[in-house]
């Protein structure tokens, strides 16, 4: 993809060779086949690889105005798997470009299904790693929202290098929020979130939605069947959101 190029000088250079996912079947289901044959041209974008499918290559470039057919606000989310929260949220905000980075393919799928149910067609999605997309794709100060719900949280201790969020990601995260943009957050996991807590409170740059504490959850955003899973499960869903100053 052809475009202006953003100013890589000017973004931090996160090099992850541990990624916050692991590669699942991309077998799907004959409706998700279908959505996948149906809409998969139009709606999710070609990057530029490197040695991995779920990679960006470091040159790779996306003309986002191109990608949309316009030009209009940014909002980022990362992991929106089957996007039962993704889709209703972009409907909610036809002002803007919502941009979606999932790598599995069959809940691309369902996504690009759900999307052409609800008519909704503000949304993009590319199926790579977020901090690899992020990085490469994405100028600084190009984001007003960024949505990161539920990660994984790889709750053994041995697999906590796999997680997302880190202070490598928060500042790359940072760098591609306008200033005053909001980044959303929620999980279900009790020690990652005072984890996630800690590193948003630790950057210079992030203000506090809320005076102290957790947020209130959102009444946008739709309660899904792995937030139930969680609930039902004990584990209490804690939502953060922050503003970027300026």
């Amino acid at each position: 993809m052809n475009g202006a190029e953003p100013d890589l000088d000017a973004a931090p250079r996160v090099h992850r060779e541990v990624v916050s996912f692991v590669r699942r079947s991309a077998r799907m289901r004959p409706p998700q086949r279908r959505a996948w044959d149906e809409h998969h041209g139009r709606l999710v974008l070609d990057v530029p690889r490197r040695e991995t499918s779920t990679s960006v290559h470091p040159d790779a470039r996306l003309d986002l105005p191109q990608a949309f057919g316009r030009s209009a606000p940014l909002i980022v989310e990362i992991g929106p798997g089957p996007g039962e929260s993704l889709v209703p949220m972009a409907q909610a905000r036809p002002e803007a470009n919502v941009l979606a980075f999932e790598v599995y393919q069959p809940a691309v799928a369902q996504i690009l299904g759900s999307l052409a149910a609800a008519g909704v067609e503000n949304v993009r999605l590319i199926s790579a790693d977020a901090v690899a997309g992020m990085t490469h794709l994405l100028p600084p100060a190009s984001v007003v929202e960024l949505w990161t719900f539920f990660p994984d949280p790889w709750p053994k201790a041995r697999h906590h290098k796999r997680r997302l969020l880190n202070a490598e990601f928060v500042e790359l995260a940072v760098s591609r929020l306008e200033p005053g943009a909001r980044w959303r957050l929620a999980t279900d996991w009790a020690d990652y979130a005072e984890v996630i807590r800690a590193a948003l409170e630790e950057h210079p740059e992030l203000i506090p939605d809320q005076d102290h504490g957790w947020a209130p959850r959102p009444s946008d955003r739709p309660l899904t069947r792995f937030e139930q899973r969680g609930l039902a499960a004990g584990r209490v869903v804690h939502d953060l959101s922050y503003r970027r100053a300026g």
